[in-house]
């Protein structure tokens, strides 16, 4: 079978990606390894369109148009190598997320498949932001065009399906996979004491600023905190304004030397500054399957996540991880403390999250389960 996916977030080249293209990548090498064929289309900031083989991927990256309504031109350059690829090597499937289908036009031999992730009406809801027009036509849109649909959580599909109103639509849900390999059993004699790591975009639905404010209830307790913030900035939604510098200034002297930014970091060195954190605590307003929790999850670690959303669905509260209000600081602090204070739980509770892991998140496992959906779909 040929899957192509189009995603604007595949890490290749050094170019900025997301948990959806590091997604694609993992699945991507093992369907390769199935015998699968892999394409990958990604709209970029690139001269020309240039084929990079990824292990066996094959990914175009095509120019980004730098004119306005910039979605319609980048729509009709997608539209043209999907046939072009077709015509030259048969598509079985295409796959996107929830938008990505507004402007892609039906071509009846491939099967259109949407996994969601989370998409415009999803979050918005769950940051209280005012539904786009434009988005909320889009991603009807692009639903009404999917012949099929993946869920990587059970919220997220549910979710979107009272949203939406998807009614009785078969939602197939399939969880996000970790390599286990490559984020292995962590080394606990290589701790440093009251660290904290925070992995991600910084962007307030993040809970970035809520853990930072979290430091001023702990300081005083534990002097030698330290908390190291690795991702890249982004921008206020709707603007092109930097957040990183509002949220730098918004920090008080109390606690300005307990905190250090590491900056973006190559997903390989991320493993060994999990490895080396005392805790590990991504706050997040809302996720819809957080590759981040589960490569911490996935290495053995004390993890502290959020209540919202998919939360208990992926951490089991005080049995494989811990979960706090993403919106209170407080609730982000009390549960670090416990972390500082309980060594030895501590440990149970990552083990115990590593176990979890390796049953239900397992690469392995679950691109089995792709493979055998992907498969089914030529049968309809």
């Amino acid at each position: 079978m040929h899957i192509c996916y189009i995603t604007a977030e595949y890490p290749v080249l050094n170019l900025p990606h997301g948990g959806v293209g590091t997604f694609v990548k993992t699945l991507g090498y093992k369907l390769i390894k199935n015998k699968f064929d892999v394409s990958v289309i990604r709209i970029s900031n690139v001269d020309k369109v240039k084929i990079v083989n990824d292990k066996g991927v094959k990914v175009y990256l095509v120019p980004k148009s730098s004119l306005p309504f910039s979605f319609i031109p980048n729509s009709l350059k997608i539209n043209r190598l999907i046939k072009k690829i077709n015509k030259k090597h048969k598509i079985d499937v295409v796959e996107t997320s929830e938008l990505g289908f507004a402007f892609i036009r039906k071509i009846k031999s491939i099967k259109f498949v949407i996994r969601m992730h989370g998409g415009h009406h999803y979050f918005s809801l769950a940051e209280n932001r005012k539904l786009e027009k434009k988005k909320v036509w889009q991603e009807k849109k692009s639903f009404f065009k999917a012949d099929h649909i993946i869920a990587v959580s059970n919220y997220v599909g549910e979710t979107t399906r009272g949203l939406l109103k998807l009614g009785n639509k078969k939602i197939q849900v399939i969880y996000n996979p970790i390599d286990v390999k490559k984020f292995y059993q962590s080394d606990s004699s290589k701790v440093e004491k009251f660290t904290i790591l925070f992995a991600g975009t910084i962007i307030e639905k993040k809970g970035i600023r809520q853990l930072i404010e979290s430091l001023k209830f702990l300081v005083d307790e534990f002097p030698e905190v330290k908390l190291k913030i690795a991702g890249r900035d982004s921008t206020l939604p709707g603007t092109n304004t930097p957040y990183r510098p509002i949220l730098e200034k918004s920090i008080s002297n109390k606690i300005k030397s307990h905190i250090d930014f590491l900056g973006v970091l190559p997903n390989s060195e991320l493993p060994k500054h999990i490895e080396q954190a005392n805790v590990c605590c991504y706050p997040s307003h809302m996720e819809a399957m957080p590759l981040a929790w589960l490569e911490v999850l996935a290495m053995g670690k004390i993890f502290i996540g959020s209540l919202t959303g998919p939360g208990n669905e992926v951490v089991n509260d005080n049995v494989t991880g811990l979960l706090s209000d993403p919106h209170n600081p407080e609730s982000i602090a009390e549960k670090i403390r416990w972390v500082f204070n309980n060594e030895n739980l501590s440990n149970v509770i990552a083990r115990n999250a590593r176990e979890d892991v390796l049953n239900r998140f397992n690469l392995d496992k679950l691109a089995e389960e792709n493979i055998n959906y992907y498969k089914s779909l030529n049968q309809n």
